[in-house]
């Protein structure tokens, strides 16, 4: 080599042993240090603590915890060929007796269930639905005018407007909850995914040697989900059968996804429509539902970003008597407000992923079958990737924010941290109908009521509560009719 070349070392590698990890016992590691709801906030905790890069104990598994947003990016871009869904959430899904749908699956499963799920959820079959979204959001108006000067569980009506949107535009079945207060199917399906996180994350798996009463009262709620999942199947088919030019023009996602299926080289069957349908029923009323309770609780403590949007919701849509999608489309502060919402609160803080094959991760030489947990929230409120992270301000994702300008803060960049539904292959293939669910929700509330408050238990901010999505506990709302 010449004196005048210069060799160029290359970066040390370490390995998960060299990484800093938080204090544990002998045998259970961290356990004792997680409380399953709030298991997020104890990794961000960590993760300030420790940097972007450390390994948590529970019991055996030894979990490599990320919170660097660009090596996030590029983890969930490799996927399904580097990373999986993890082994335990398919054991899980598995114990619980519940059918398999593009969430869970892996490998060349999931390549054909995403196209069947990609199929359902074309826009240009949503479009199709979007009259009968129409019809549940005046239901949840009249529910709503019957609460005026009265407390309203938020939440809770908010989860019957997506049950209610999700299976009558899905399924073809006309739940209407938000009329008739049967929330049978409600009911059932909120006990699952908080069960599906407690266990991901027991380090005893008990309940495969004995049952507990409320193990048996969840085999019971997954009995009757599978079974209403069966009606809908058979219902479906039997709608294609009687009506041919539904194979053409299918008139809600279970037939198009029925459709799919039947193609001659889809290698589905039932039982994977089933496993999406199941997919779609938890996805679409726990994902929505708490990101438009989350929205709504940050309009309330901002108050002159809730008034910018009423005043824009109300020039642009006074006079109409229904909604379109184009007029929807068009509502440029609503979006900045929804997406400066889903990035302060995620519905889904962290995405668990599972190595299936030797890796290196950032500098970090990963061995095949490491649990890989990402922190999608932490580098999304950090100053030091997006100014003033900590507060709401929509104005951050508009091109004409002066704030973004002065900043240098492009919206490109902040698109790029924050990533709500995901990204890669597996982003969420239902986040066009979720955005449009809040879209249509947002623009009744506001063009038709004034929020005379919003509260959480004690006069708090509402609290975070994980349940395999993060929710705000305990939100209540008073409305009064518009001025």
């Amino acid at each position: 080599m010449s004196t005048d070349q210069t060799a160029v070392a290359e970066p040390m590698l370490r390995r998960l042993a060299d990484l800093p990890s938080p204090k544990g016992l002998p045998l259970i590691g961290n356990a004792l240090d997680i409380v399953p709801h709030l298991f997020h906030q104890k990794l961000e905790q960590w993760s300030r603590e420790f940097g972007a890069y450390f390994v948590v104990k529970l019991g055996a598994r030894r979990l490599l915890v990320i919170s660097d947003h660009q090596v996030i990016a590029k983890n969930l871009r490799e996927r399904p060929d580097g990373f999986d869904r993890t082994q335990r959430l398919a054991e899980t899904w598995k114990d619980m007796g519940l059918q398999v749908g593009v969430f869970g699956a892996n490998g060349e499963v999931w390549k054909k269930m995403r196209r069947m799920a990609m199929s359902a959820f074309d826009p240009a079959h949503v479009k199709a639905y979007f009259p009968a979204m129409i019809k549940v959001t005046d239901r949840l108006e009249s529910r709503w005018k019957k609460s005026l000067g009265s407390d309203i569980d938020l939440q809770a009506d908010l989860m019957r407007f997506t049950v209610d949107t999700i299976t009558g535009l899905a399924f073809g079945h006309d739940v209407n909850t938000l009329e008739s207060g049967d929330d049978i199917i409600q009911s059932h399906l909120d006990k699952i995914f908080p069960a599906v996180h407690k266990r991901n994350l027991a380090v005893f798996r008990y309940w495969r040697y004995f049952r507990l009463p409320s193990d048996r009262a969840l085999d019971r709620s997954v009995a009757e989900v599978n079974a209403a999942i069966d009606r809908f199947v058979a219902q479906g088919r039997e709608r294609l059968r009687q009506h041919p030019e539904l194979r053409q023009h299918p008139s809600n996602l279970l037939e198009a996804m029925i459709n799919a299926a039947d193609q001659g080289d889809s290698g589905l069957n039932d039982n994977d429509v089933a496993g999406n349908v199941l997919t779609m029923l938890l996805a679409g009323e726990d994902t929505t539902a708490n990101s438009l309770a989350w929205l709504l609780s940050l309009l309330w403590a901002n108050p002159s970003t809730l008034a910018t949007l009423q005043q824009e919701l109300r020039s642009k849509l006074d006079g109409e008597t229904s909604y379109s999608i184009d007029k929807l489309n068009d509502l440029d502060y609503l979006d900045a407000c929804i997406n400066e919402s889903m990035r302060l609160k995620p519905v889904a803080p962290m995405i668990p992923l599972q190595t299936l094959k030797e890796m290196v991760i950032g500098d970090v030489e990963v061995p095949t079958g490491t649990l890989v947990f990402n922190l999608m929230r932490r580098d999304s409120v950090e100053d030091s990737h997006i100014p003033n992270a900590a507060q709401f301000d929509p104005q951050r994702w508009l091109s004409t924010s002066e704030a973004a300008q002065t900043a240098g803060q492009a919206i490109s960049s902040v698109k790029r941290i924050s990533m709500p539904f995901g990204a890669g292959p597996r982003i969420c293939p239902g986040r066009y109908l979720a955005l449009l669910e809040m879209k249509i929700a947002m623009a009744m509330l506001l063009t038709r009521f004034d929020i005379d408050s919003i509260t959480a238990p004690n006069g708090k901010e509402p609290e975070e509560h994980m349940a395999f999505t993060m929710a705000p506990v305990g939100l209540k709302m008073r409305l009064k009719l518009r001025k």
